[in-house]
Parts: C-alpha cells; structure tokens; sequence
C-alpha cells in the first residue's frame, strides 16, 4: 500500500474510532448484528472447537476475541492491526482476556493454525481497481503463508447495487477470487454469499 493512500487509510479509522469508541461503528460497520453475522461466517474456517491458534489480522479493537468466547475454549488468540489506536481500544476492551496478545505488524516467521481477515479489503480510497486487486492478491498471499490449517476473509461484492457503490470502496468479483484461491492457495475452497449483506465471504482449508 502506498505510503500516501496508507496514512489516508490510519486517519481514516483513527477518526472513526475516536469519535464512536469500542462500537462496530468504531470500526465503520453498520451495526453489531452485521458485525456478528460477519464473524459466524468467518468463524466457519476453524475446525475445531478447542485447542487452536488464531490470528485476528486486522482485529480492530478486538470485537472477534468476544465472539470467539462465547463458541470456542483454550485457543491462543494474536490480534493484529496498523492502527496503534485501534490495538489501545483492544487492549482496553478485552481486559479480561489477559492472555490474548495484541501486535501492530505481524511477527516474523511467526505461522497460526488460522487466519481471520475481516473488512481489510473494503477501503481503497484513491487507488484504482487494478493496483488495489494487485494489493489484495500479495495480502492474501501473505496470509496463505502463515496459515496452517486454514483462513478466512471478507469483501465487498461486485453484486451490490450499483447506485450504493462508493468511488472509496472496493466491490470484488467473488467468483474471481474463489477461482485464485482455488488455483493458488487450496483444492479446499468455500464461497460464501447468502448471509443477506453486501459482502461475501471466502474460507481456505488446508
């Protein structure tokens, strides 16, 4: 991500969080029923009911933690986020999850049975279309690696209604990117796109 359009993207979410909170309009979601909708699907990539690792790969102020409480025991939980702000509100949040570990880049060579990637590819701004799917494919690429078991994430869909599209967001084809990380990353692959919002989801077994 370029320098320019990266420090446009940190103020971006440095607003939304200071002026919502620890809120899923903190984070530029609608409300905490897509939010929790968003995160059962998500969700569906983990195989097991206990005894995982996970990364959250850009957590936000961590509102994944919580739900992964409510339906998982005994996994070691890794939020990642650019944004240091959002990391404090995390921190803060989830106070009583002490062992859930918070970090602002991702650890070297570091791998996770699991990788959750939330909204991440949602905000372009001023990119063009070609230079932030190009983008997309290298962040992908990157989470591929450092999954072992599988991973999941989200994206806006090309089959939104066209007069809702924002210029700043970026609306993927699902089929395209069920199709790459078929070729690339598994013969594992599911599509998801009947939770009744304007984004799709992708799950990658290994």
């Amino acid at each position: 991500m370029e320098k320019e359009v990266l420090s446009d993207y940190k103020k971006y979410f440095v607003d939304k969080i200071n002026e919502f909170g620890a809120t899923p309009k903190g984070v530029d979601y609608n409300s905490f029923n897509s939010q929790e909708i968003r995160f059962r699907e998500l969700a569906k990539c983990i195989d097991e009911k206990s005894n995982f690792s996970i990364l959250d790969f850009g957590c936000g102020y961590g509102a994944m933690l919580e739900y992964l409480h409510k339906n998982y025991t005994n996994f070691d939980y890794t939020g990642c986020d650019i944004i240091e702000e959002m990391i404090t509100s995390a921190r803060e949040k989830n106070k009583n999850f002490p062992d859930a570990k918070w970090e602002t880049q991702l650890t070297e060579n570091k791998t996770y049975d699991y990788t959750i990637a939330c909204a991440i590819f949602n905000y372009k701004l001023t990119i063009d279309n070609p230079a932030w799917t190009k983008h997309v494919i290298q962040t992908l690429s990157t989470i591929n690696r450092i999954s072992e078991k599988g991973f999941s994430f989200n994206m806006l869909t090309s089959y939104s209604d066209k007069e809702l599209m924002r210029d700043d967001l970026y609306y993927a084809d699902p089929l395209f990117f069920f199709d790459y990380c078929k070729k690339n990353f598994s013969k594992n692959v599911a599509l998801l796109h009947d939770y009744k919002l304007y984004d799709f989801t992708i799950i990658v077994r290994k």
